[in-house]
């Protein structure tokens, strides 16, 4: 598989909202975990927005589930527009479709909240669209050990995974690069997560 080029890049951030990462099923494990793929989710986000990365958000039942996780649409940046779907895969849903294909982009980066159900839904349904998807595993979860399958199901569907780290230094290439790059974003971020 070709590195991930950040000029083909488009970043999906799917249902990263509190009723999937902070409701009272989870152990204080899975909690943990769980922030710490928002943290990521987060950060990759902001470091997109920094190298002309586009990025596409959807998540599901406002009402039951709450909005996306307000630190990852602070750093959307101004116009950009949060997809509410109602089906488990984004590619269901015509606004987030037609938002995705708008970037032209040919690679799908994705994130979000459950790794057996929505994200894998989106990430199979974006290979079937004819995209190269490729999903973060550690900025993606599902609780109640159904994270494993979950990528399990994508990987054996053609999907690629890779890693928050991985991913962040595919797309800076250049030591030089990197180091303005993460030298920006832990000013405007915080802490470079692990």
């Amino acid at each position: 598989m070709p590195l991930i080029d950040r000029a083909d890049s488009v970043v999906i951030v799917v249902d990263t909202q509190p009723g999937f990462l902070a409701h009272e099923m989870l152990t204080s494990e899975e909690g943990a975990t769980a922030a710490a793929a928002v943290e990521r989710i987060a950060w990759l986000v902001g470091v997109a927005r920094l190298i002309d990365v586009p990025v596409v958000v959807v998540e599901e039942g406002t009402d039951r589930n709450g909005a996306t996780e307000p630190r990852i649409v602070e750093r959307l940046g101004p116009g950009a527009l949060v997809h509410c779907k109602a089906t488990f895969g984004l590619t269901d849903c015509d606004a987030a479709v037609e938002a995705v294909r708008a970037t032209a982009r040919g690679t799908a980066v994705v994130t979000g909240f459950e790794t057996d159900v929505c994200v894998a839904q989106s990430a199979v349904g974006l290979r079937d669209l004819g995209l190269r998807a490729v999903v973060v595993a550690d900025a993606t979860y599902s609780a109640r050990g159904q994270h494993r399958p979950g990528l399990d199901r994508m990987i054996h569907a053609g999907v690629e995974y890779s890693h928050f780290k991985g991913l962040v230094f595919e797309w800076l290439r250049t030591i030089d690069y990197a180091r303005e790059v993460c030298g920006a974003a832990v000013e405007r971020l915080g802490t470079f997560p692990v």
